[in-house]
């Protein structure tokens, strides 16, 4: 095992604003993710905001995805968090088409115990960019 999880942190720009106020609409895209990435839904949750947006989570056995949406600013943020193997690039590329995305951008953040990370070979193409690099807590302190 090289890999505990594989963690994408997405954002989408210029989306359907309609269906960003939609919290079935939003249900609906964020269930089909999972299915996309042939994950096993626990659960879910979501909340319609005053006077607009949605957020929500789904909880998959294998971790979870969760969604934030901006109707004013046609604006969306993902988690997709997946373990045991799974790829969640799917489900990024499902969210984006049905989003009407008109542009994106995707981080992968590879979750593991630091000595099988540090010679994990770095997957996917190059349009999503892999962090790697990890620091101790301590590191990220002030100095005292």
């Amino acid at each position: 095992m090289k890999t505990i999880g594989r963690h994408l942190i997405a954002e989408f720009y210029g989306c359907q604003d309609t269906l960003l106020d939609d919290l079935e609409g939003i249900r609906r895209v964020m269930l089909e993710a999972a299915q996309v990435i042939g994950a096993t839904v626990m659960g879910d949750t979501f909340h319609q905001f005053a006077p607009q947006g949605v957020s929500g989570t789904v909880v998959i056995s294998e971790s979870h995805l969760s969604i934030h949406t901006w109707p004013e600013y046609s604006y969306v943020s993902v988690d997709i968090y997946t373990c045991g193997g799974l790829d969640p690039r799917p489900g990024f590329r499902h969210l984006e088409q049905r989003l009407g995305a008109r542009d994106s951008r995707v981080q992968e953040i590879l979750r593991g115990l630091p000595e099988e990370l540090a010679g994990a070979a770095l997957p996917g193409p190059a349009d999503i960019q892999v962090i790697t690099r990890m620091s101790t807590l301590n590191a990220l302190a002030p100095d005292a």
